[in-house]
């Protein structure tokens, strides 16, 4: 069972910003992200809240198949600015990324992100957390619009983007920011603008 339709990002203009975004960076965030070499992009965490009554094993499964789109999507996102030459970082491949964290015994072992460094071997990890829910069905939507309501959100993300640096062990960037998205509008199409809005201020893009 496919809870949220999955698109291109033809859709990704749609999702419009529900909140301001909190960032936070710590002093020497520009410098210690400059320090790394091999960054890795650890898989989401994805929850998503539903009105009806699913099977909790169709969900968990749900949620982990969106939590490997989303890793891609990051991954790809930021291979493509690399590509452009605005970022230095190798980014380890997410196949690679995944195998070494399933040796480990991950997601069934919980790790923390500092474990997860010591597995990966690399000099930063980027974690993501993305809450999903679907407050008004399409169908409900589009009714709505017939009457009048063309505001009416079918998806709400709240989506959360952090760094973490491997040698000192320590957050040293975070972007949170709400989402919703109308009629048309899928989970999967978020990331593209997530990642817009959290790149204007991670510390592993240059502006050129």
């Amino acid at each position: 069972m496919n809870l949220f339709k999955k698109t291109s990002l033809l859709f990704v203009a749609s999702f419009v910003l529900a909140s301001c975004a909190k960032i936070y960076h710590s002093p020497d965030s520009k410098s210690v992200a400059a320090s790394h070499n091999v960054i890795a992009i650890i898989p989401p965490t994805v929850s998503i809240n539903v009105k009806e009554y699913i099977d909790p094993k169709v969900l968990k499964e749900q949620q982990k198949q969106e939590s490997l789109n989303f890793q891609k999507e990051m991954h790809s996102w930021m291979l493509k600015r690399k590509m452009q030459g605005k970022m230095m970082q190798e980014i380890m491949d997410i196949e690679t990324v995944n195998a070494k964290l399933s040796q480990a015994g991950y997601p069934e072992k919980p790790m923390t992100t500092n474990e997860m460094c010591a597995i990966l071997g690399v000099d930063g990890i980027i974690g993501s957390n993305y809450s999903l829910s679907k407050p008004v069905t399409e169908g409900a939507a589009i009714a709505l619009g017939l009457v009048g309501f063309n505001g009416a959100a079918t998806n709400k993300i709240h989506a959360t983007v952090s760094i973490q640096d491997c040698t000192n062990k320590k957050l040293i960037w975070n972007f949170s920011q709400n989402y919703e998205g109308p009629i048309g509008s899928t989970p999967l199409s978020l990331v593209n603008q997530v990642m817009r809005e959290a790149s204007k201020k991670m510390p592993y893009l240059q502006k050129k």
